[in-house]
């Protein structure tokens, strides 16, 4: 879904948030929320005192071993998409490897109270990728939760439908990463503040996905929701895949350069409708989290704001504070 390159995703990012002027919204449920370059800052009386999380996403490792040699049919394309980039801020040479660790040595500098890892952490599902960055994460020991994106669980050519083969190389690769917990579902509370992580990385949200995030609404704690592929916003292209109402066989213009199943005739099943349309008018929901673009972005919808982050390929991430709010 990427074609951009990453220089120019980085120059078409939204001067809002690449300026340094702070961009501040009030919310009518969910207090006030703030952005200057890749900080972000939610103001709200239900927070119960400060902390802060990093979010990652798009790191696209393609570190591989003799293991993966049986794939590497499947793995080429991905495995030197991305060896070479350039620092989001700097403009220096730099590579995936690299900016995963100094991100995480950020967030250790940081002592953030959760590292938040969603989606195309790795370029195809290699026992190498994985091994190596669950030692990073032992080595950091910070709390983290991860969530599979598209690419992570991809190997391209290979046959299958979307929903068997991130159900097997989940199972296969990926498993360590989530630490016991639900792949398709999970969620994370921070001194009062939910983190509720959604893998939607088949563009898609399953029933016991939707009946997961309803449960979470219903507590009236405040939310985060994390997922790999933004929800739909107004004029916003495929890249916010999730909701989208034109997302049909149609529109896909990518599957055979990524060697996948098309998208579905009919588009998107009700149940991804509706999952869209509750995230969108959830009361206690403060904000949505997402990668895949490889844009910063910010939306607001109905009050509520998605922000996309730049890719952790690039050295990108997002610092994300929660700061009570007196009045």
């Amino acid at each position: 879904m990427k074609r951009r390159t990453l220089l120019s995703s980085l120059a078409l990012a939204p001067l809002a948030i690449r300026a340094k002027n702070t961009t501040q919204s009030t919310l009518s449920d969910r207090g006030t929320f703030a952005i200057d370059t890749n900080r972000v800052r939610f103001f709200n009386s239900a927070i119960r005192e400060r902390f802060s999380i990093l979010f990652v996403a798009d790191t696209h490792l393609f570190i591989d071993d003799a293991r993966g040699e049986p794939y590497r049919q499947y793995s080429a394309r991905m495995a030197k998409a991305y060896n070479q980039t350039k620092h989001f801020q700097t403009g220096e040479p730099t590579n995936p490897e690299k900016c995963f660790q100094e991100t995480l040595a950020i967030a250790q500098k940081e002592k953030v109270s959760l590292v938040a890892l969603i989606g195309d952490i790795m370029s195809f599902p290699s026992e190498a990728a994985v091994d190596w960055v669950s030692q990073q994460l032992k080595t950091v020991n910070l709390p983290y939760v991860y969530t599979a994106g598209n690419h992570d669980w991809h190997y391209e050519g290979m046959s299958g439908s979307a929903t068997e083969l991130r159900d097997t190389w989940t199972k296969k690769r990926l498993s360590p990463l989530y630490q016991g917990e639900n792949p398709l579902m999970t969620v994370r509370e921070v001194n009062g503040v939910r983190f509720v992580v959604i893998d939607n990385s088949i563009y898609e949200i399953l029933p016991e996905q939707l009946a997961f995030f309803r449960k979470e609404v219903a507590t009236g704690k405040p939310l985060v929701l994390m997922v790999h592929i933004p929800l739909y916003a107004p004029e916003r292209g495929m890249g916010f895949g999730c909701g989208h109402p034109e997302w049909s066989a149609k529109k896909d213009r990518n599957h055979e350069l990524e060697r996948r199943q098309r998208w579905p005739e009919a588009g998107h099943t009700e149940v991804t409708m509706a999952f869209h349309k509750e995230v969108m008018k959830a009361p206690n929901l403060l904000g949505v989290f997402a990668g895949h673009t490889h844009n910063q972005s910010l939306d607001v919808v109905n009050g509520l704001p998605q922000i996309v982050t730049n890719p952790n390929a690039t050295g990108a991430y997002l610092k994300i504070e929660f700061v009570p709010q007196t009045r």
